[in-house]
Parts: C-alpha cells; structure tokens; sequence
C-alpha cells in the first residue's frame, strides 16, 4: 500500500474522518512497537505502552502543530509514556529486603548503634556512609559531622530550607538501612 504524506492524513482525522488514524497507526506501530520494547524489556509491556501512547496521541491530536514530523511526535508520546509506566513500575515493585527492614524500627537502630563501643560506632557509620550516594553523604556530613546549621547547609548546597530538611530525612533512612545490611546479623543480636 502507498502512503500519502501523513499531512494529509491528519488533515482528514481533523474534518472528521477518524479511519484515517489506522493508516497512521499502520505505518508507525512497528517502529513504535520497538521504541517500546527496548524501554519496557517485555513484549506485554511494550504493547500496553504502544496502545496507550496511540490513543493519547490520537486525543491530543489537535496539539500536533507540525513543527516536527509526526513520526517524531508520535516517537516522543511512546518514549514518555514508557517512562511514566517505568516510574509507575518502579515504586510498585518491593524487595524482599523491604520486608524486613520495614520491620526494623529506626529507633532501635539508633539505640543499637548507640550501644557499640565508640570505634566500632565510627567504623559501620564510615561504612555505611560509603555506600551512599555523593549528595546524601554531603548533607549528612556537612550537617551531622560538621554541625553545620540547616541555614548554612542552604547556603554550601544552594537548596532551599525544607528540600535540605527533606534530603536530610530521606538520606538518614538511606543510612540506616545502609547500617542494617552492614551489621546483618549482628543488629538482630544487639536489639
């Protein structure tokens, strides 16, 4: 089968003759269906992503100004809706490891840790900052070992008050979760 430019496809779903969607959809869900994939890692996935992506595609049609081809714009709604379906993913998945340390109250690490003897304290602590990544290890350091104050915090790292707050509170969990897997058995032991 010829195409046509998809101008002129576009053109007639606009005056509302929504069959020529399928041809655009024809000629792109190949290509669109691989995007997927490659994002996704799994052939159920990519397809959910590719339909969903041409149905939004096809509401929001009256937004493509033809600025880029279609196959680009149409190319960018499967990307992003891949993404979004890989954040969704994401924060509904657990580990087994969530399981337990969900079950460790971060007071009783913090009294655990309280408990080893001065060097050990700094030994697991070193370690478990180690393992963080370079902005929570900053904050914690520059607030918690430094004894920097959250104002002068803001004005080394030029965030705003309540997003050092926040940093701070996420990167504390980090670390004790970073402490439980570091003392495994030996936390179950102290507490």
């Amino acid at each position: 089968m010829a195409f046509r430019k998809d101008s002129y496809y576009i053109a007639k779903i606009k005056d509302g003759d929504p069959g020529a969607y399928a041809v655009l959809v024809d000629k792109y869900k190949k290509m669109g269906f691989n995007v997927a994939l490659q994002l996704m890692g799994n052939r159920e996935d990519a397809e959910e992503v590719t339909q969903d992506a041409f149905l939004k595609a096809y509401q929001a049609l009256d937004t493509y100004k033809g600025e880029s081809k279609f196959s680009t714009w149409i190319y960018r709604i499967i990307y992003n809706t891949a993404i979004s379906r890989l954040r969704k993913k994401k924060l509904d998945t657990r580990s087994i490891d969530d399981e337990y340390s969900a079950s460790v109250n971060v007071k009783s690490t913090q009294s655990a840790v309280k408990e080893l003897r001065n060097g050990e304290r700094k030994q697991y602590l070193n370690k478990a900052l180690n393992k963080m990544c370079g902005e929570d290890k900053a904050l914690l350091t520059l607030f918690y070992l430094e004894e920097h104050s959250i104002e002068e915090v803001c004005s080394i790292t030029r965030l705003s008050n309540s997003n050092v707050k926040v940093k701070l509170y996420r990167a504390r969990k980090k670390l004790y979760s970073n402490l439980e897997a570091i003392l495994h058995g030996e936390l179950k032991t102290i507490l």
